[in-house]
């Protein structure tokens, strides 16, 4: 199948220069070394050109569309595009000002950079000297996260899954990578706690239900698993013979004493 006519089927038939580029990717990827070792065919490695291409010139790529147009599953898309993108020398670069214009940030840009900053400092503090030197921040995962803590953080609007597209990583590494941002610069990136969902406070409570050595009695105190839960029918005729004998005992206990009065 022809570049152009794959570059149509993906959404990028306009882009001349992404085509382009990734033609030359192509020749590259020919040149350099045989494909068929890391199981990529001509229409898969056409497609990751493609996103290749359209990552370095920082135009958003539907991965989606490419995976299923590759016929090869996600995770195999993944790992051939690592292994091609590595095998051709290609770095993917990120710039904060074109992605905070790209998503309508801009006034983010200067927190993003000095959040970066700040995350590098102290995760290179963190580690012990021998290891400092290889720590390795080129990587887009750490400005595409950075960018959308920031965002996320000022309450603006960015599109996760076209900001993972554009750094060409995956959701649980760009995931792993927020995770770890958050813990060491949380007075950056960090955000207010949420208000818990209703619907989370439910199944809450409804997995309380189901673990009887977790549930409060009326009385205080809890539950074990060897004494069983009383049914609301149960514990009200309980509280009635209950009622029912203190009664019965201060009738007998006030006919005593009204028979010792008569006695006397």
């Amino acid at each position: 199948m022809d570049l152009s006519q794959i570059a149509k089927k993906l959404g990028l038939s306009d882009s001349k220069l992404i085509i382009r580029k990734a033609a030359e990717l192509r020749r590259l990827s020919d040149l350099q070394f045989d494909c068929s070792v890391i199981r990529v065919g001509e229409v898969a490695k056409a497609v990751i050109c493609l996103e290749i291409a359209a990552t370095r010139l920082v135009v958003v790529f539907d991965r989606s569309c490419a995976v299923k147009l590759s016929g090869m599953s996600e995770r195999a898309y993944i790992r051939s595009y690592n292994s091609l993108n590595n095998g051709l020398g290609v770095k993917v670069k990120l710039d904060v000002r074109e992605l905070a214009i790209q998503f309508g940030c801009v006034r983010i840009i200067r927190l993003v950079r000095d959040g970066l900053n700040l995350f590098k400092a102290r995760f290179l503090s963190s580690l012990p000297a021998s290891r400092r030197a290889s720590a390795d921040f080129t990587r887009p995962v750490f400005t595409a996260v950075a960018f959308y803590l920031c965002a996320k953080k000022h309450k603006l609007k960015v599109d996760k899954i076209k900001l993972i597209e554009l750094c060409g990583t995956s959701e649980s590494e760009f995931s792993s990578v927020s995770t770890t941002m958050k813990d060491l610069c949380h007075d950056v990136f960090g955000v207010a706690k949420e208000k818990k969902d209703t619907r989370e406070v439910k199944s809450n409570r409804d997995l309380l239900d189901v673990l009887p050595c977790k549930r409060k009695t009326e009385g205080g105190g809890y539950l074990s698993d060897d004494e069983p839960e009383l049914s609301s029918n149960k514990k009200r005729k309980q509280m009635e013979k209950g009622d029912y004998e203190n009664y019965k005992s201060s009738v007998h206990a006030s006919n005593e004493q009204n028979t010792k009065k008569a006695c006397k």
